[in-house]
């Protein structure tokens, strides 16, 4: 399906070197972070926040009992970065609309973190749908 080169395997995800020591003081520990994220997606529409609640829950009684240091960081950095992308403020939620997926995140996925991308996708399908000027109760620009 994806045709994965060695070069792109070998790059870095972010375009800027990893640097261990900056990572580690940019991390928060995982119940702060944990709680921080939460406390963000009170600002988002209420299907974004439900579904962005339950997935946070579910990924982090996933890795609750995780021992592997690499895998703590990763995961710690991981949801760090998806924090400081969340809108801040009651006002910006309402724009969020979320980030397109990088191509090289995508085919760096291992097959199993594409099987949970689907699973997403579908979930949200019945949830995420665009709404129109006019099913929001707003005027378009034209005043109708």
């Amino acid at each position: 399906m994806f045709r994965v080169t060695a070069v792109r395997l070998a790059e870095s995800v972010s375009k800027q070197p990893l640097n261990l020591r900056e990572a580690s003081a940019a991390l928060l520990p995982p119940l702060p972070l944990y709680r921080r994220i939460l406390r963000a997606h009170r600002h988002l529409p209420y299907e974004m926040r439900s579904l962005g609640d339950d997935y946070v829950r579910a990924e982090f009684r996933r890795h609750k009992e995780t021992t592997n240091k690499v895998h703590i960081i990763g995961f710690l950095s991981q949801w760090k970065l998806y924090l400081d992308q969340l809108p801040a403020g009651p006002d910006g939620g309402k724009a969020f609309r979320g980030i397109p997926l990088d191509p090289t995140t995508l085919e760096k996925m291992s097959a199993e973190q594409l099987g949970q991308l689907y699973e997403v996708m579908h979930v949200t399908k019945g949830v995420w749908k665009p709404v129109s000027p006019q099913q929001d109760g707003e005027a378009g620009p034209d005043g109708s």
